[in-house]
């Protein structure tokens, strides 16, 4: 089994964010704080625009709350920055370098996703030993410029029907829409701004938290 096979339902709320401060003004560290409290399971630490030591101060930090909380921690693209905040993994676009590369650079012990918006790129990445896909965009998104069109929840019932990777559906993904990635058969799902940018994020990763579980109940 993967390392992803092991944490699979480490991946139900998985929050994607940045080190800046949210819309609602409140800084980074306390909206990790307020997700973690309302049942993120996972954060991947998503910023392409900060200065590179404002990521480290910021992502040690929110790396230590992962760890008190049991929440998995992991950084988008740099895996030099995973390493040097010693995340449990990184998540590889397309265009970014490739899974086996990565894995290379990390070693064993380490979880890497890789991102999949079609049937052609989740079957390359699996080959190359990605432990988790995060497929999508599932849904219109503004969260995501080069997100891409809309593959809908669909891709995820064609992959799950093909391999028993772990799946995390994201891309405009809100608590009132989760059901039908779940029910999809993906094992989480993957947000942004539904946490990051809410008026209230604990409650917020609470309803999708809830959401998730309702789901996998039901399949049960």
């Amino acid at each position: 089994m993967t390392a992803g096979g092991r944490w699979r339902q480490r991946l139900a709320v998985y929050l994607c964010m940045p080190v800046t401060a949210g819309k609602q003004g409140r800084d980074a560290l306390a909206i990790a704080r307020a997700a973690i409290a309302g049942g993120v399971t996972a954060i991947q630490l998503r910023d392409k625009e900060s200065p590179l030591p404002d990521v480290l101060a910021v992502g040690r930090q929110i790396r230590q709350l992962c760890r008190e909380a049991g929440v998995l921690f992991f950084v988008n693209d740099r895996v030099d920055v995973a390493l040097l905040l010693d995340a449990d993994g990184v998540h590889v676009g397309q265009e970014d370098l490739p899974v086996h590369e990565a894995r290379r650079l990390l070693g064993p012990g380490k979880v890497i996703g890789a991102s999949a918006g079609s049937l052609d790129e989740a079957e390359r990445s699996i080959v190359q030993g990605a432990d988790y896909l995060g497929v999508g965009p599932i849904f219109a998104t503004a969260s995501k410029a080069d997100a891409g069109e809309p593959v809908g929840p669909g891709l995820i019932r064609d992959m799950r029907a093909r391999w028993d990777i772990p799946l995390v559906g994201i891309g405009g993904i809100k608590a009132d829409n989760a059901s039908l990635v779940m029910d999809a058969g993906a094992d989480g799902v993957a947000v942004i701004s539904a946490i990051f940018d809410a008026d209230d994020p604990q409650q917020a990763a609470a309803r999708l938290r809830e959401a998730t579980e309702k789901s996998a109940q039901a399949g049960c």
